[in-house]
């Protein structure tokens, strides 16, 4: 499947602002995206294997750094203690790369505790509203809890754990490993990661876009899919975009799962995806009105994606639910209705 264009940046309205600070996700930052872009110079970031990862080491004037440095463990703070800087003393951002690969043009950061070396990241990149209502949904739909905040144009977000997917795919499923790994639990979770996509409209998830979640458990592995990448929520007007199934990339385990599962499975691990995603949609369903209320008057993609999308739709449900849709607002709150049925509808 071919992606031939960049998608173009959203940006927030009034109305998402007041939803992001209704929901504790907009705070003052000391650091912004603008500021990380006075670095002075890069170089090739590569990996234990000396492959280009596509992100590159950027660096400042040394004063520039240490502040930059300070403000960035306060940043961290904000995101993982709720602001508590007590702890701040003892962090200190020791690496920051850049990827000018993709829509937002990410930083990741790097907070190193000096008093025992541990690390971890966290990710400073330019806000876009389509990012946004991704973020939300995969918190309200998803098993995933995510972990963000937003000031002015800039987005903080959480580093999410686990192998990317392309990595996974060509070290443990297309290469002699000795590594044990559970080929029919990857296979389901595939299948409701695939569901989770469809249903709530998150397209674009080649293999690089997710990562795999690996949780050792008292006789095997279990396994999670989970996409990392939000960009295009409910943006294209093709209907298999929003399938990760139909990505040439994904052949392996799409071939894994035909192998491995029989259609009467496929339908039973759909149903269970759709009725976990059902019961979030009501536990949360005033928060998912909220958000719901405020995608649907935001332009979010050319009208012409809109109208095909909403054929689309309509030719795979075999309905005409659809043909009322003015926006992808509109597309995302009818299919979770369809999808999931009328329990799981915004109130």
């Amino acid at each position: 499947m071919d992606i031939s264009r960049k998608k173009p940046s959203y940006p927030l309205t009034p109305a998402l602002r007041q939803y992001l600070r209704d929901y504790d996700r907009e705070a003052p930052l000391p650091v912004l995206y603008a500021d990380l872009l006075r670095y002075t110079g890069s170089f090739p970031l590569r990996d234990r294997a000396g492959r280009d990862t596509l992100w590159e080491t950027v660096f400042f004037e040394p004063q520039a750094m240490l502040e930059l440095s300070q403000g960035l463990a306060q940043v961290y703070a904000l995101l993982k203690t709720g602001g508590d800087l007590s702890f701040t003393e003892h962090l200190i951002a020791d690496r920051i790369d850049y990827c000018h690969f993709g829509n937002s043009h990410p930083f990741r950061i790097r907070i190193v505790n000096q008093l025992n070396d541990n690390y971890d990241y966290f990710y400073v990149k330019q806000a876009d509203a389509s990012r946004l209502y991704g973020l939300e949904l995969e918190h309200l739909l998803s098993p995933n809890s995510m972990n963000f905040l937003v000031s002015g144009d800039t987005l903080i977000e959480e580093h999410i754990a686990g192998i990317p997917g392309d990595d996974f795919i060509r070290l443990r499923l297309t290469s002699a490993t000795t590594l044990p790994i559970n080929q029919v639990r990857i296979a389901k979770e595939f299948v409701k990661f695939n569901e989770r996509c469809f249903v709530r409209l998150l397209g674009d998830m080649r293999a690089y876009n997710y990562v795999i979640d690996v949780t050792p458990d008292f006789e095997d592995e279990q396994y999670r899919v989970r996409a990392i990448d939000f960009d295009q929520q409910s943006y294209d007007g093709r209907r298999i975009m929003y399938q990760p199934r139909f990505f040439a990339d994904n052949a392996v385990v799409v071939d894994l799962c035909a192998r491995l599962l029989n259609p009467e499975t496929v339908r039973q691990y759909q149903t269970e995806e759709r009725t976990l995603m059902a019961r979030r949609a009501r536990a949360e369903r005033h928060r998912l009105k909220a958000l719901l209320d405020v995608m649907r008057r935001h332009e979010l993609a050319p009208a012409g994606k809109v109208d095909q999308l909403k054929a689309a739709l309509n030719r795979y449900h075999h309905s005409s639910a659809f043909e009322k849709c003015d926006s992808m607002g509109d597309l995302v709150r009818q299919h979770l209705w369809v999808t999931l049925g009328a329990g799981a509808k915004p109130v």
